[in-house]
Formats: structure tokens, sequence, C-alpha cells
């Protein structure tokens, strides 16, 4: 009798781990991220100020640890990237994945003349997109 209680609460911590971890990193349905006061087709004088817009979920820096991380994330800026990302790992640190590490919600982005698109993608303190991901819409701009 002691054994099958000892199991049945081994099983039961298990599940309750593994639910709370499935969903650790799930943003509610209603959470966004989005551009503010930059829209699709604006032309711009590089350099300009990018801000990031998020709804429903919240800002933390990277490597959060606790609660909070499972609430929040860190933004990522994607700049010309035609493919996006593997969501199954961290997102990639280059001049076209832009990491805002700690928890910034605005950049000064300079970029050459011409047609550029940018879009927002969150990821959580590895760096790994959520579960589902959240990412704004992409906007084409033009630099002048």
């Amino acid at each position: 009798m002691v054994i099958n209680r000892a199991l049945m609460t081994t099983v039961m911590l298990i599940l309750l781990l593994a639910t709370s971890w499935a969903v650790a990193h799930t943003p509610p349905e209603h959470a966004k991220v989005y551009f503010i006061g930059l829209k699709d087709g604006a032309v711009v004088k590089s350099p300009f100020k990018v801000k990031f817009g998020i709804k429903g979920f919240g800002i933390t820096p990277a490597g959060t640890k606790g609660k909070q991380r499972h609430t929040a994330g860190h933004h990522h800026l994607l700049v010309d990237v035609e493919q996006l990302p593997d969501f199954s790992g961290p997102v990639p640190r280059d001049a076209h994945h832009m990491h805002f590490d700690q928890g910034e919600t605005e950049t000064m982005l300079e970029l050459p003349p011409g047609k550029h698109t940018l879009q927002l993608l969150l990821g959580d303190e590895q760096h790994e997109p959520q579960e589902p991901p959240l990412i704004s819409g992409k906007i084409t701009i033009r630099v002048q």
C-alpha cells in the first residue's frame, strides 16, 4: 500500500510538471507582437526608430529564471529574412536576426536605401520561440 501511494504520488508529480512545462511557454490566444507607428509601405530615412509592441504577454530579459519566464519573452527583429528560422531551436544571431536580450522595446535601425522587410518574433529565456510562436506580420518599408 505504501509503495502504491508513493508510486501514485510520483506519477502525479511527473504529470503535473510535464503539464506545467508544456504550457509554460504557451502565450494566450489573444497575445500578439506588432510594430508601433511603423506601417507596411512606410518610407523612412535611415537611421530610424523601430518600436516593438506586445499585447497579452510580457517582456523580460533573456535568461530570466523563475515564474516570470513563463509569461514573458524578449524581442527578435527579423530584417530581410526570406525564410523564417526553425521554431524548434534558438533564433539565429546575425545581421538578419537581431536579439534584444535585455528586454528592449525599441531600437534605432540603420539600413541602406531600398526596400526592406521587418518582422518581430518573441523568444523565451533560451531564444526559442514560444509554442505557438508569437510573430508579427511582415512589413515592407522603403529607406530613402
